[in-house]
């Protein structure tokens, strides 16, 4: 593909000065402790179609053929050990046509999840302490055969699993329901209404082995400028929830705030000026309260999760969301996530494709790898109000982990430095800031320092502490301790 720096980017002029106001002491949220959540794409677990190097997305998936991932891959588990603990979700475009353990009789190029992968990923996830969701198969079939949706292939794995002692702690049907018209054709997208008749059976079959565990849906995928698009066809989360007998525990949804040149529907193109846009930002929390009155309306028990977001759909955008310019949107969509009442932040995806925050080819850590990382170290489980007086200037407060101090995360979408004023807050212990030499870059530094894992592990003594400077570098991601 051909490279798409340098960018000629489109920046408002800064201000003389931005103001930061803490509002009240009181917390406004709690989010969930593995908040920050990741997924592996099934195809690229398994070994299915996959995106580096595919040029177009078919039937919302890639086109390029992977080799199953090694679990048992030292780098990875390095990394992974780093950024817990969280949930991993195991899902995508795939899950609806993928097999459990063996592939049925004449069905040619099947893609089977087989017994060891399986029982691999249950090493994966115990080695971690991470909580697993996973992404049941709906399955491909006729308009006129959904509510009627056949649990017998599921039910091997979950007797499997069940008799082995193994973890499942949420599951979900299928991917993106209302956009299987997208994925699998016209004929295949199902109704509300028989959609939510297939997941009653789907809870009480899930909840005859795992009765402890919890039922998320309906994971309905929300187009930037759109939300969940066109009425009825594929609006069909407000009437499957009116539609449900069964409860559900969580009420998620998939989010990409930008779309790759791979997408063959693109609302909003990932460009690096979309990216540091404000107002592109800002459809997060629109669309998020769209779905909590839903909950509210017809699920007042449930929690709100994110579901699955990365930064483009259909693997993210080549030369732009493997790269710095990735992580603005990142930290402000956990920051955004935590105040709009989201108990978890399901990132697409921990490794795999361009928007991955591991390399999966090289196992590196890219830039939204180090953002996480921090996030994790510093944004404790209780979420405080503050007030940016400048769109360009995002800013979040949460208590730290543990509950000893707070940490205000400032995020600095200017291309100049920007003058700071903070009121309300004490004095500050110090700084840790993530900066890079431009947005295309593919490495960063915190505090001057660039990360690495050295052994296996990196702390925060391994960075200096640096004062909060009177005006921020532009473009940077800075988090202050209080």
């Amino acid at each position: 593909m051909r490279s798409l720096w340098p960018f000629r980017q489109k920046v408002a002029a800064a201000p003389a000065a931005a103001e930061v106001l803490f509002l009240h002491h009181a917390p406004q949220r709690r989010v969930d402790p593995r908040y920050l959540s990741w997924s592996i794409d099934i195809s690229v677990f398994a070994g299915g179609l996959w995106w580096e190097g595919a040029g177009r997305a078919r039937r919302g998936v890639g086109t390029l053929p992977v080799s199953p991932l090694a679990l048992d891959n030292k780098s990875l588990n390095r990394l992974t050990a780093a950024l817990g603990p969280a949930y991993l979700r195991i899902g995508g475009s795939e899950a609806d046509r993928i097999h459990y353990f063996a592939a049925p009789p004449g069905e040619k190029d099947a893609l089977v999840l087989t017994q060891s992968q399986w029982d691999a990923l249950q090493d994966f996830i115990a080695r971690h302490d991470l909580g697993l969701i996973f992404t049941c198969k709906y399955g491909l079939f006729r308009r006129s055969e959904h509510g009627s949706w056949d649990g017998s292939e599921l039910e091997r794995l979950l007797q499997h699993a069940r008799d082995r002692g193994q973890r499942i702690d949420v599951f979900e049907l299928g991917n993106e329901l209302n956009a299987y018209w997208a994925f699998h054709g016209l004929r295949a997208q199902p109704g509300a209404r028989r959609l939510a008749q297939d997941y009653d059976r789907f809870a009480a079959l899930v909840r005859q082995y795992f009765p402890g565990a919890r039922i998320s849906g309906p994971g309905s995928a929300f187009w930037p400028r759109l939300g969940e698009a066109f009425r009825p066809f594929t609006r069909i989360t407000p009437r499957f929830l009116a539609s449900l007998q069964q409860s559900l525990d969580i009420v998620d949804w998939h989010y990409y705030p930008f779309q790759s040149e791979r997408s063959p529907l693109r609302t909003r193109s990932a460009r690096l000026e979309s990216m540091l846009d404000p107002r592109a930002l800002d459809d997060f929390a629109r669309y998020s309260a769209q779905l909590a009155r839903l909950r509210d309306r017809f699920q007042p028990g449930a929690e709100l999760w994110t579901g699955e977001t990365g930064s483009a759909q259909c693997g993210g955008q080549p030369f732009l969301s493997d790269r710095w310019a990735s992580s603005f949107w990142w930290a402000d969509q956990l920051g955004q996530g935590a105040v709009q009442g989201q108990r978890v932040m399901v990132r697409q995806a921990l490794i795999g494709g361009d928007y991955g925050m591991i390399d999966r080819l090289t196992f590196k850590p890219r830039p939204d790898y180090w953002v996480s990382w921090l996030w994790r170290r510093l944004m404790g489980e209780k979420v405080l109000r503050v007030q940016s007086s400048d769109p360009y200037l995002r800013a979040y407060l949460h208590d730290r982990p543990g509950g000893e101090g707070r940490t205000l995360l400032l995020i600095n979408l200017h291309s100049q430095a920007l003058p700071l004023r903070l009121r309300g807050f004490g004095g500050v212990e110090g700084c840790y800031m993530l900066s890079a030499k431009h947005p295309g870059a593919r490495k960063l530094k915190i505090n001057g320092v660039r990360p690495r894992l050295r052994k296996g592990s990196l702390s925060l003594d391994d960075f200096p502490l640096a004062p909060l400077p009177a005006q921020l570098p532009p473009l940077s991601i800075t988090f202050c301790l209080l």
